[in-house]
């Protein structure tokens, strides 16, 4: 299904995310450290149309988590709201500013096995936003087609020795996409299609619980 980047688009999203009866996490154990992220919305790269979201592969000069896939954002710093450091690590990481009447909404906080709670912030760019990728934070920047994160076949869950909760994965060129990337992602599909799924018991692959 191809969504097309307009008002229209933007107004039916918003209303999507307005409906979504957001858990609010209940105070973070002390060790949980809070981030954000944000659920850019963009037009589509021109073969393909329509609204896409925007996923970067981390540089591999960074300290944690170097070359894997991620949404935009990153640690809240002191006194920031989760919105105030999506919209930050937005700007740093790709050049695209945006403010306070960009956002769509929010999804539900997940905590990491690195020690995060993480604050999904869907927003919107208009078609005339430029993105410039900062080098010392993004290998690549990709522009996801929604269709493509609707599809049937691009999610799955599988079992681990080291854990009861299944391991959600998002297939994308090629590769898996594991949470928490995943896992927001596959919530935001799931708003898409006016349903309230819950995706905080969705497990981590081992690697990633450091």
């Amino acid at each position: 299904m191809i969504r097309p980047f307009g008002d229209t688009t933007r107004r039916n999203i918003a209303g999507l995310c307005a409906g979504f009866a957001r858990l609010l996490a209940s105070e973070p154990a002390p060790a949980l450290k809070r981030a954000a992220v944000a659920i850019a919305l963009v037009e589509a790269d021109a073969a393909r149309g329509g609204t896409a979201l925007l996923l970067t592969l981390r540089a591999a000069g960074l300290r944690a988590h170097r070359g894997q896939w991620a949404l935009p954002g990153g640690r809240c710093d002191e006194g920031e709201t989760p919105v105030t450091a999506a919209l930050r690590e937005l700007h740093e990481e790709l050049g695209l500013e945006l403010g306070p009447d960009d956002v769509l909404g929010l999804l539900d906080d997940y905590p990491t096995r690195s020690g995060y709670l993480i604050t999904p912030v869907v927003v919107w760019a208009s078609a005339s936003a430029d993105l410039s990728p900062n080098p010392a934070e993004v290998a690549s920047v990709h522009r996801i087609p929604l269709g493509d994160i609707e599809a049937a076949d691009v999610f799955d869950f599988v079992a681990i020795a080291e854990s009861t909760r299944r391991v959600i994965r998002f297939h994308y060129a090629g590769q898996f996409i594991h949470a928490p990337t995943a896992a927001m992602i596959y919530q935001f599909r799931e708003v898409l299609a006016g349903r309230d799924t819950r995706v905080a018991e969705l497990e981590q692959p081992v690697f990633a619980w450091k």
